[in-house]
């Protein structure tokens, strides 16, 4: 509330101290040499030359480059064991804090002890992964042995057995048919003999028997042949083949389990390989975390708590002051270390005006903490978004404009110091102008009081470029026209823009007279 206040007070003295100084220019640069002293306070000449435009505007001194120095340690708590005095000036590497580190520490040795197991898991999966590994190369080994005596068990009855096995078949039938054939011609010779009497019936029925039992053992050598080739050969084969295809998918089935867990081993070992870099990433955090206890100076410095930056609008801390066991947020900004060899003033500009305003442009910039002494600055930017008035004025849309001392160094300037600005947006040369006070309105019509024989008259002039203290005047005086710097009396106008308005016009000016709404519009529409 005081600082709401405050800034209330310096604004209203800001109007004042512009209304003193544009009397007083009017009085020193318009007013009419050897006139009446009630004239030269009234009345101001129109002027041929050039002026200014500038933007007044008020704020706060900041520093240009600050560091944030934040609690860094996360996941654990934090509490302040010491911390240095606020204003103070540090160099780089001097201690700011420092954090209690027991808690820390108890969390290393058990990230130590994690590590360790984490270690002998690996080491247990790799030993895992080798056993399976030499397991799968012998028993694959084992697999293509089968396969290889199954191969060998084909070509051997290929080229071996089912040859011999033909031979001897085939010879069967041959010694058989031979035989058979000499039993029937012994049988055949034994009847004709039977027939004429030199032999007896006895010894031609066993040569008959003998005959019969040749021709039956000639048709048993010739089906076993047949049966071999049609059937037998077949079945050897089918068993020889089948043999060494059940080896090959044995091999195949085996070869798959084997892989798969061997695959199983590997993907045990990267597991154990990730959870052992995830266990040695938090040990190295942490150990890196032991270090933010104690936060040194990263730059030279005033020293200013974080908290102290963010006061409510009754003048309160925003948070609680850091001090010895405090326990701090993670991340949370303690100390803030601006830069006090570069400043800035960030003031704020009405959204109506902050379009004229661009980087680059020249300024003069005074702290409330040394009256009088002129700063010359430099604007580095125009904010991007527009800051409400809050509830005093919540039509009131401001924007940040950042401005650049030059040369500020040795005066002893902090941060948060109030200050004034003017901001140079441009210049008007060789133009006809009056005060900005002589300006009226009536509507659309922009006009000027001169004076007449008997009062004041109005005249409609054309206006351009204005400053906070002047006007140019495109068309409707000449120099060294008078105007009138106040509004007349009823009274006084004895003559009007539009005479056949006057009836029902209150005194103290016609409907819609006043000074221009103070908005330095850098084309305004012209009039006439």
């Amino acid at each position: 509330m005081k600082r709401h206040q405050g800034k209330i007070i310096s604004i209203l003295a800001i109007v004042l101290v512009l209304g003193v100084l544009g009397t007083l220019i009017g009085l020193m640069v318009f007013g009419g040499e050897g006139e009446s002293r009630n004239v030269v306070i009234e009345t101001a000449a129109a002027k041929t030359g050039g002026f200014d435009i500038t933007i007044p505007a008020s704020g706060e001194l900041a520093a240009l480059r600050q560091t944030e120095i934040r609690n860094r340690l996360e996941s654990t708590r934090a509490v302040i064991k010491e911390i240095i005095d606020e204003g103070k000036r540090v160099k780089k590497g001097d201690i700011l804090f420092r954090l209690s580190e027991e808690e820390i520490k108890t969390k290393i040795e058990d990230e130590e002890e994690k590590v360790n197991n984490a270690e002998n898991a690996l080491v247990n999966a790799n030993a895992n992964l080798d056993n399976r590994v030499s397991m799968r190369k012998t028993e694959l080994a084992k697999a293509d042995l089968q396969i290889h005596l199954a191969e060998l068990a084909l070509q051997a009855w290929e080229k071996g057995e089912d040859i011999s096995e033909r031979r001897r078949l085939n010879l069967d039938v041959e010694t058989a048919d031979k035989e058979y054939s000499r039993r029937l011609e012994r049988f055949e010779g034994s009847t004709r003999l039977k027939d004429r009497g030199f032999t007896s019936v006895d010894e031609w029925k066993a040569d008959e028997i003998a005959m019969i039992r040749a021709n039956a053992d000639l048709e048993q050598a010739k089906l076993a042949l047949e049966v071999y080739q049609t059937y037998t050969y077949f079945e050897n084969k089918a068993k020889k083949e089948s043999d060494l295809d059940q080896a090959r998918n044995e091999r195949t089935r085996l070869e798959n389990r084997l892989n798969a867990e061997v695959r199983s081993a590997e993907s045990d070992v990267r597991s154990r390989e990730r959870s052992l870099e995830s266990r040695q990433e938090r040990l190295n955090k942490l150990v890196d975390q032991l270090q933010y206890c104690v936060v040194e100076s990263p730059s030279d410095g005033l020293v200013v708590y974080y908290s102290s930056l963010n006061r409510d609008r009754w003048g309160n801390n925003g948070g609680n002051q850091p001090e010895i066991g405090t326990e701090v947020r993670a991340n949370e900004t303690l100390i803030v270390l601006p830069d006090v060899s570069q400043m800035v003033a960030e003031v704020k500009v009405n959204e109506a005006l902050s379009g004229r305003i661009k980087p680059g442009q020249p300024a003069t910039v005074e702290s409330d903490a040394l009256p009088g002494t002129i700063i010359e600055g430099e604007v580095l930017s125009v904010g991007v978004l527009a800051e409400g008035g809050g509830w005093r004025d919540p039509n009131r849309r401001d924007y940040t404009v950042r401005i650049m001392l030059k040369d500020a160094d040795g005066f002893g300037l902090k941060p948060s110091m109030r200050c004034r600005a003017a901001i140079n947006v441009g210049r008007v040369d060789d133009a006809t102008f009056v005060p900005v006070q002589s300006i009226f309105r009536k509507g659309p019509t922009t006009f000027v009081y001169v004076p007449v024989e008997g009062g004041y008259a109005e005249r409609a002039v054309q206006v351009g470029r204005t400053s906070e203290l002047f006007v140019e005047v495109v068309n409707g005086l000449d120099p060294k026209d008078d105007v009138l710097l106040r509004e007349p009396r009823y009274s006084e106008v004895v003559q009007r823009l539009d005479d056949d308005s006057e009836d029902g016009a209150p005194e103290g000016g016609a409907p819609g007279n006043g000074p221009p709404n103070a908005q330095f519009a850098s084309n305004p529409s012209p009039v006439g």
